[in-house]
């Protein structure tokens, strides 16, 4: 008996969903990325307004001063959606877990000399609450942003800077053998330690100020700009050696974080600026602005974290985050001559409580 097997091709009717073609020009096969991002965010037949904001559309474009012709022009290049993204996370905590107990085991942070991990108590420990304060801003951003492509990274940066602020709890609990006593005092640093006071001031100032774009900015472009390279990359280097850079291994999670948000921060930034003159000229003006009330507030946190080198140090990040602004399309100098129509004073950003 002879059998004949035949094969028949299915092809799909469309192969994609018709507000991805739209997006991506046409019907043509599509990335999950794409699927799970491009024309996501409802836009019209709203049942309600909001009643704190009754001249608003719950998504309006209107709740920033940057204009986008199309808001999914914005792409994250590490092209993450909630599959992609807890999968990546999922696969970092399991390393950083495993350092965590390498370094609990063999009392690397707990040996330290005194001067050591008194330095780390008021210098790293701290920062889990500016790691809340960054969680409420990017949670704000997602709240009021408009677009997908903005928001969904947007809440994933937020859940991120929760984790961070947990890493830095579990290693401030190294100190002093789980007694909690370091997140005590890390609290009290935060809330009464003149060094601080202006970082603690300045996020205070972030979390009023409405423009949900320039709060994009000024939290994850400048003040991280500014915090992460001081303190993840100047103060670990300094300090991890009298820890057999056990200080270094527990925070590497923090630095590569670091860098690969990077990436899609300068990518947002670098698009809305492309946009239009306008939009670079707006941008440049948040920039200027809290550039300076950023910088100014760090001081003081620089000088307790590297003594007589902090200022250098901070000076050092200034300039390299001014460059790196310039790549993204922001004036990072401005003539005040020529700008002092659209440069807001540098002791009043927009939001900021004197």
């Amino acid at each position: 008996m002879q059998v004949d097997i035949k094969t028949s091709d299915v092809r799909p009717i469309r192969q994609t969903f018709s507000h991805v073609a739209r997006h991506i020009g046409g019907d043509k096969p599509a990335s999950r990325y794409q699927e799970a991002t491009l024309g996501m965010q409802p836009m019209v037949n709203f049942h309600y307004r909001p009643l704190w904001e009754p001249e608003r559309e719950l998504y309006d474009q209107r709740r920033t001063a940057i204009q986008m012709a199309d808001w999914y022009t914005f792409k994250d290049p590490r092209h993450f959606y909630y599959g992609v993204y807890t999968m990546t996370r999922a696969k970092q905590q399991e390393g950083a877990d495993r350092q965590f107990e390498f370094a609990d085991k063999r009392r690397l942070i707990a040996q330290a000399d005194e001067a050591t991990r008194a330095s780390i108590q008021q210098v790293l420990v701290p920062l889990r609450h500016y790691e809340w304060g960054a969680n409420m801003n990017n949670d704000y951003v997602c709240a009021y942003g408009y677009g997908t492509a903005i928001t969904q990274p947007c809440i994933f940066a937020a859940m991120d800077r929760l984790g961070i602020a947990q890493y830095l709890s579990r290693l401030g609990l190294q100190l002093d053998g789980n007694q909690g006593k370091s997140l005590a005092a890390g609290k009290q640093a935060w809330l009464e330690l003149p060094a601080w006071q202006g970082v603690r001031r300045m996020m205070e100032n972030l979390f009023v100020t409405k423009d949900w774009f320039e709060l994009f900015l000024a939290q994850n472009l400048v003040f991280d700009g500014l915090v992460y390279p001081l303190i993840y990359r100047q103060y670990i280097n300094a300090v991890s050696p009298a820890t057999g850079n056990g200080l270094a291994m527990l925070t590497e999670f923090m630095s590569d974080w670091h860098d690969e948000t990077t990436r899609w921060v300068d990518a947002t930034v670098k698009t809305a600026a492309d946009e239009s003159p306008a939009n670079a000229q707006q941008l440049t003006q948040w920039y200027q602005v809290w550039i300076d009330e950023l910088a100014r507030a760090i001081e003081p946190l620089a000088a307790l974290a590297l003594g007589a080198a902090g200022s250098e140090a901070l000076a050092s990040i200034k300039d390299d985050l001014d460059a790196r602004a310039v790549r993204l399309g922001i004036k990072a100098k401005v003539v005040a001559a020529a700008t002092a129509s659209v440069v807001k004073p540098a002791t009043a950003p927009a939001g900021v409580v004197a």
